[in-house]
């Protein structure tokens, strides 16, 4: 009988969870988990499943019985991997599952930019429209989509799935090479020129020592004053203050973001305290659809299914 211990289930929801509920498995799941938590938890525990909860070498060194651990995530940056490996223990992801959900919001957060519905709707709420001279009611500007240049930044699974949506509201897609890339890949553009070109700039690459903050102050002076972005990826991408700043000056005309670069951020942080019209922040929930998520369980389930029977998938 393998025990096998989800620290913090409480990061999927209400997602149906009973498909890790396998033979020979004996599951225990906690909604959260402290750090003086995890070695009592882990102690006697086969497999592990997190989601953000931090495996560092030290807490994973004084786990003799753990063999797998499956990230309910993509990223697997709380894992110390170099440890993992070192002591034998398999480290499995997910992927693939939120690959229609981010994209719907991707452009969820770009037509709120553009068409203001959550400004009109306010308005009728106050009874603005009920009190308007005309039948219409206009006093928020909608920008159409079409023909405008969508700037995808990172080109794996979420990005050419955002690119494929841009192109279908007929707005000319634009695939960014790498920042400081002498010479770009064949249908790619400058990362430079490519920013001067666009009128919305989706973000969808990996948080690295490279990427860090790669939308700074230096990075939004190039931009095309006006233009919109869009992070559903990572918040350590942007400089929160640079964005601020942008935004405040107009050389942005907007921008919405899923992610932060803390998570829960502090009650003072300064964009969710910002309160401008053209910034939205959403608590990162873009991959947590109700379908992304059962996606999500079914595959964690696949990689503990296929690690039992000797042939691991999935492995980071």
């Amino acid at each position: 009988m393998h025990a096998m211990v989800f620290l913090d289930a409480a990061t999927l929801g209400d997602a149906d969870l009973s498909a890790l509920q396998q033979p020979d498995l004996q599951l225990v799941c906690y909604p959260h988990t402290g750090k003086e938590q995890i070695l009592p938890r882990l102690q006697h525990a086969t497999i592990a499943i997190v989601n953000k909860v931090e495996l560092s070498a030290a807490i994973l060194q004084q786990l003799p019985a753990l063999k797998l651990i499956c990230v309910a995530a993509t990223g697997v940056n709380n894992v110390d991997l170099e440890a993992a490996a070192a002591l034998g223990i398999t480290v499995c992801n997910v992927r693939g599952y939120a690959d229609t959900a981010v994209p719907q919001h991707v452009f969820a957060l770009l037509l709120q930019l553009t068409n203001k519905v959550q400004q009109y709707q306010q308005a009728v709420q106050r009874g603005e429209w009920q009190h308007s001279p005309h039948f219409c009611l206009l006093d928020y500007p909608v920008t159409e989509l079409a023909g405008k240049c969508f700037v995808v930044i990172g080109y794996g699974a979420l990005g050419k799935a955002s690119a494929k949506l841009a192109a279908a509201f007929g707005m000319q897609v634009i695939i960014a090479e790498q920042p400081g890339v002498a010479e770009c890949r064949p249908g790619r553009v400058a990362f430079t020129a490519a920013l001067a070109m666009a009128d919305v700039i989706s973000l969808h690459c990996p948080l690295n020592d490279s990427t860090r903050h790669l939308f700074n102050t230096e990075t939004f002076a190039g931009v095309k004053p006006g233009a919109l972005l869009l992070n559903t990826a990572r918040g350590g991408l942007v400089d929160a203050t640079a964005l601020l700043t942008a935004l405040q000056s107009g050389q942005l005309g907007g921008a919405a973001l899923d992610v932060l670069e803390q998570e829960p951020p502090a009650p003072d942080d300064i964009l969710c305290s910002a309160a401008l019209p053209n910034l939205i922040v959403t608590p990162h929930m873009a991959w947590a659809s109700a379908e992304a998520r059962r996606r999500m369980v079914l595959q964690l389930a696949g990689n503990v299914q296929a690690f039992l029977s000797g042939q691991p998938q999935h492995k980071v």
